[in-house]
């Protein structure tokens, strides 16, 4: 059994906070050195992400994908039916993992050239590094592994803080399919 990738984070994070004390942050060949690791980092993830997205649209897989998509947290909505394909659902988890990136990079951004803060940039170059590795489409289309199991579509969100996500699990059963159908709510082929 794997560890958990938040666990590891969390390993990671604590260890690169003892290093980078050590790290002499005001020498500017140093300070110049961590900031070309993380936009090294930044052009490696957004390499893998444009040859992900070379991958999915070679591929175009249309086999139809049909789950419900549970109503956010503390709302009175229904559950929606989502039926798209498999290549439309790529894309948008692939749009989804770009948003994420470039918020990264904003914030750090904001953290490093107005606030002045130099530690994070070390641990930066390495978490979504990792993090890009381990995500699904990585998984499926750069690694070769079928989509069955945990990679099986669609996915499970992303645990947010002590692996509480925002919303519950979108489930692609019959039976929640079937009901949703019959409540009326979605249907409608997302492109």
């Amino acid at each position: 059994m794997a560890i958990n990738p938040q666990i590891t984070n969390l390993i990671i994070i604590l260890g690169m906070m003892q290093v980078s004390k050590k790290i002499p942050f005001d020498d500017p060949q140093v300070l110049l050195g961590v900031r070309v690791l993380y936009i090294a980092t930044n052009i490696i993830i957004a390499g893998v992400y444009l040859y992900l997205q070379t991958k999915i649209n070679a591929k175009k897989d249309l086999t139809t994908l049909k789950y419900v998509e549970p109503a956010p947290m503390g709302s009175a909505d229904e559950p929606k039916l989502i039926t798209t394909t498999v290549h439309s659902y790529d894309l948008q988890q692939l749009r989804a993992l770009w948003k994420s990136q470039l918020m990264g990079v904003g914030m750090m951004g904001v953290m490093h050239l107005y606030f002045r803060y130099t530690n994070p940039l070390l641990i930066q170059s390495i978490i979504p590094l990792k993090g890009a590795f381990e995500g699904n489409l990585v998984k499926i289309h750069l690694f070769g592994q079928p989509a069955i199991g945990d990679l099986k579509r669609p996915w499970k969100a992303a645990g947010g803080l002590m692996g509480m996500a925002g919303q519950g699990e979108p489930k692609a059963d019959k039976k929640s399919i079937e009901q949703a159908e019959r409540a009326g709510s979605g249907g409608v082929k997302e492109e």
